[in-house]
C-alpha cells in the first residue's frame, strides 16, 4: 500500500503549551486511520494542521512525497466534516451540498447532478428539498459527508462527527463510513475519544496522549500487545470493562 500522508516532526505551541510535541507518522492510500484520545491531547489541533486550517510552529506534511505544509487548504484535496454539521440553516439539502461546488470552476458545469449523485450515495435523496432543521441529527452529518464527497477529496479528515449523535445513529454511520471508504477508496483520518468507536472502523489507531503518540497500531496489536500502561489503562482497560458489563447483564463472565 503506497504512503499517502508523511507528518515529520510536526510540533504546535500556544503561548507557553506545547499541544503537539514533535510528532511524525504516515497515513497509507485507502488506510482509515483513528487518531484516539481524551480531550486537550492535540487531536483536533493535529486534524486542523492536517486540514491547513491552522498553522504548525515547525515541522513538515507531505503528501503523496509532495511538501504540502504551507499549501492553501483548498489546494490539498482534502474534505473536513465537523461534529457540529456546519450546515447552512437557510439552505435545503440540496443546495448545502451543490453551494461549495460552484466556487470549483472545474465541477460548477455539474454542480446540480453532482450533488444529487453523492446524496443518493448517502441515502439523503428523499430529502433534497428539506431544511436542516427538518431532518435528525444523523441525517444532517449524511448532508455534512456528501457535500465533502462532492467535492472528490483523496484524504477525508472527520472530528469526532458522531459524538452529537445516539447510539443507534452511530452504528449505522460506522457501517455508512465504511462503505463510502471502500466504494470510493479515499484515505480518511478519524478524531474520535471513542475506544468502541476507533476499534470498529479503523484499520489502524493512533492513541496520543498530551501531544504525543502512544502507540499506534492495528486494533488487534493495541489489544493484545498495549505497548505502555497509558495504552493498556486507556484503551485496553476501557474495553475489557465495557466487555465484561455486556456479559454481566447477559449472566456470563469474562
Amino acid at each position: 500500500m503506497n504512503t499517502k500522508l508523511e507528518i515529520k516532526e510536526l510540533y504546535k505551541v500556544y503561548g507557553q503549551k506545547t499541544i503537539l510535541d514533535h510528532i511524525s507518522f504516515d497515513v497509507k492510500e485507502g488506510e482509515f486511520l483513528s487518531v484516539l484520545g481524551p480531550s486537550g491531547c492535540g487531536k483536533t489541533t493535529l486534524l486542523r494542521i492536517l486540514m491547513g486550517i491552522s498553522r504548525q510552529t515547525s515541522g513538515q506534511i507531505f503528501k503523496e512525497g509532495k511538501d504540502i505544509s504551507l499549501v492553501d487548504p483548498s489546494k490539498r484535496g482534502m474534505g473536513i466534516v465537523f461534529q457540529n454539521y456546519a450546515l447552512f440553516p437557510n439552505m435545503t439539502v440540496l443546495q448545502n451540498v451543490e453551494y461549495a461546488l460552484k466556487f470549483q470552476p472545474e465541477l460548477k458545469k455539474n454542480a446540480r447532478a453532482l450533488a444529487m449523485d453523492m446524496l443518493n450515495q448517502v441515502g439523503m435523496s428523499e430529502h433534497l428539498n428539506k431544511k436542516p432543521h427538518k431532518l435528525s441529527g444523523g441525517q444532517q452529518q449524511r448532508v455534512a459527508i456528501a457535500r465533502t464527497l462532492a467535492l472528490k477529496p483523496d484524504v477525508m479528515l472527520f472530528d469526532e462527527p458522531m459524538s452529537a449523535l445516539d447510539a443507534a445513529n452511530r452504528v449505522t454511520l460506522r457501517s455508512e463510513l465504511k462503505r463510502i471508504q471502500k466504494e470510493f477508496h479515499i484515505t480518511m483520518i478519524y478524531i474520535t475519544h471513542d475506544q468502541e468507536e476507533a476499534f470498529t472502523m479503523s484499520d489502524r489507531i493512533m492513541v496520543m496522549s498530551e501531544g504525543h503518540i502512544e502507540q499506534i497500531d492495528t486494533p488487534s496489536e493495541l489489544y493484545h500487545h498495549p505497548k505502555n500502561e497509558y495504552v493498556e489503562e486507556f484503551v485496553v482497560g476501557h474495553l475489557k470493562a465495557k466487555l465484561s458489563s455486556l456479559l454481566d447483564c447477559m449472566g456470563l463472565s469474562l
